[in-house]
């Protein structure tokens, strides 16, 4: 079998009727990849539409099936931006189709899932991260520079606004945040993260790190982390403005996966930011 390269591979996309899958699909398509497959749940009322039609592009001859096997049969890399529990079991179905990259956008997985993804990894090379937009990363380390350099006297507040059909909370994005804040400090996260401030007796506690969510309308995504002292409030931000900023994230992401070895990577990886990209 010839290997694919950098402009000659096909995709299969998890949940390919969703916001994110049929962004993926039309980016895919505009740079001048297969679309091989993708995935929808069995029953869904999707399964009989083109996935062209469903991503705004030319029709592509291809349906969504409701096996990752039979989506996959055809393609190199696999994009999925689902659930936890679906991610897994497609991982798992991979091992029986060509595809050997794995672009990996769920959140929220539990620490028993983390370590069945690194198994995962053994065989796949697998790109997760909790964003794939470029800004996001330098948002992350400035959050990560800006607690190192502002002391633990400083408040840390993380701010997510999603569309209201998100199930998550907080979202991959603002945990990474976190984490990133938690290293400025020397800590871990799960040892500076506050609960939500509630009730009667919710007082901040001293050098952690807290966290709000909102849920509204269309919002793509909106963060931020604001550093506050007695005197003074510093705010770090980013906003999304469209999907298709993440799904060429991810794109970049699948042509640098294209030519390592199968392991579990970040986007800190592929942006040369981790030491680990060679």
């Amino acid at each position: 079998m010839t290997e694919p390269t950098p402009d000659s591979f096909s995709v299969a996309i998890a949940g390919v009727a969703g916001r994110m899958g049929r962004q993926l699909a039309a980016v895919s398509h505009r740079h001048g990849l297969t679309v091989a497959g993708g995935t929808e749940v069995a029953g869904s009322p999707h399964l009989d539409t083109d996935i062209g039609d469903l991503a705004g592009i030319p029709n592509l001859g291809v349906k969504p099936s409701s096996d990752p096997v039979v989506a996959a049969a055809k393609a190199d890399v696999w994009f999925d931006f689902t659930r936890p529990a679906a991610t897994l079991a497609a991982l798992e179905a991979l091992k029986h189709t060509p595809v050997r990259v794995a672009i990996i956008g769920t959140t929220g997985f539990s620490p028993a899932e983390e370590k069945a993804l690194q198994t995962a990894a053994r065989d796949l090379v697998i790109v997760k991260s909790g964003s794939f937009a470029l800004g996001i990363k330098l948002l992350e380390t400035l959050v990560r520079r800006a607690a190192a350099s502002l002391g633990p006297d400083w408040d840390i507040e993380v701010l997510e606004t999603h569309h209201n059909k998100k199930v998550d909370a907080p979202s991959g994005t603002a945990l990474m945040l976190g984490e990133a804040a938690a290293e400025g400090r020397g800590g871990t996260l799960d040892t500076l993260r506050t609960g939500p401030y509630d009730g009667p007796d919710a007082a901040r506690e001293p050098g952690k790190i807290g966290f709000s969510v909102r849920r509204m309308g269309g919002v793509i995504g909106e963060h931020s982390v604001s550093f506050g002292s007695d005197t003074e409030i510093v705010t770090l931000s980013h906003t999304s403005l469209d999907r298709a900023m993440f799904a060429e994230g991810a794109l970049k992401a699948a042509i640098w996966a294209l030519a390592r070895k199968p392991g579990l990577y970040s986007m800190d990886d592929v942006l040369g930011l981790s030491g680990n990209g060679a």
